[in-house]
This record gives C-alpha cells, structure tokens and sequence, in this order.
C-alpha cells in the first residue's frame, strides 16, 4: 500500500526532494512577513475583469476569483469561511512551514492539515482548482523571486495531493477518475 506521500508525488507529479526544497532555504527570512501577507490576500482578494454575455450588451464585472469562482462547487467549499480568517489562517501556516515563527500553532494547535481539510471535498478536481488560483496569486506577487515561486509551487502542489489522497482515506467512495479542472497543470513547476 502506498503512503500518503507516495501518493501526493506520483499525482502531483512532484518527487518529494522537490516538494520539501522549501526547506533548502529558510523562506521566510528571505522574503519577510509581508510577502507571506501579501500571497494569501491576493490568493483570496485577486480580481479579474470578468465579462458576462448578457443579451443585448455585454457586462464587465470584477469577481473575487476564490470566493467568486466561476465553479459553484469550488465556491461552495469557501462559502462558511470569513475572507479575513482565511487569508490570516493561509498566511501564518506559509509562515510557519516556511522557516517562520509557529503564528499558525499559537493560534490554531497543529496545522493537521488532513483533519483541518476533513469537512471539504478534497478530490482530485479541487487541488487543481485551487492550484490554479494559487499559481495566478504567485504570479501577481513581485515580491517572490523565480526560485522561490518554483520551490513554493512544488511544495504547494504536493501538499494539494496529499490532502487529496487524506480525503481518500476517509472516504473511499472518492477513489478513481475524477473530471480534471480546465485548469489543471500536469506536470511540477518548471525550473
């Protein structure tokens, strides 16, 4: 039986020396609070001009891509969650798992990411989705050099599956093909 590592590598298709590289290099002393701050509020607050084909003239909105998706399932996962305590909870466990002060385990306890996940959907579908809106959030912050945004990339892409193959363990009814995301990327971060 694999592990659930096995499993995050052979899905992500991030080797396990590639998705801990994170801690090669202490992160957060190499790109400060701030830009942890700044990735999870773009993560959740990044907008996109949105154009809705609305007969006879076309509308352009801005739509908060997380909360707004597109996707009625996706939005559905976030639909309990406070924006505020969202972006907060993200960015203290980036903090925290990127060489920082534990600020997320004061707060919360343990990360225990698999049981903190445990009430969403987190199939296979959904880590792409939210690696699609992860990857836009790395783009759009300046802040974050080219090496550290391959490294984060892999470790977030690894970390998505490896919730996913959590999420099998307690419900077995989720394994096999799943739809994939229009977004979904199959291969790691290129280098």
């Amino acid at each position: 039986m694999q592990s659930l590592q096995q499993k995050a590598s052979e899905w992500s298709g991030v080797a396990g020396a590639d998705a801990f590289a994170i801690d090669e290099t202490n992160l957060f002393e190499k790109l400060g609070l701030q830009t942890f701050v700044d990735l999870s509020t773009s993560f959740y607050n990044r907008q996109e001009r949105i154009v809705l084909l609305i007969w006879p003239i076309p509308h352009l909105r801005l739509g908060t891509l997380v909360f707004d998706d597109e996707e009625q399932w996706f939005r559905s996962i976030f639909a309990t969650s406070k924006k505020e305590d969202a972006i907060r909870n993200q960015y203290e466990f980036f903090v925290q798992r990127m060489g920082g002060p534990p600020l997320y385990s004061e707060r919360k306890g343990h990360p225990a990411l698999i049981g903190r996940h445990r009430p969403f959907p987190v199939t296979h579908r959904a880590a792409e989705r939210w690696l699609h809106h992860m990857q836009q959030a790395l783009d759009s912050t300046q802040t974050i050099d080219p090496d550290s945004k391959i490294k984060m990339m892999n470790f977030f892409r690894h970390t998505a599956f490896f919730l996913v193959a959590g999420d099998e363990l307690k419900n077995p009814a989720t394994k096999g093909a799943v739809p994939a995301c229009k977004h979904a990327a199959s291969k790691p971060a290129a280098e």
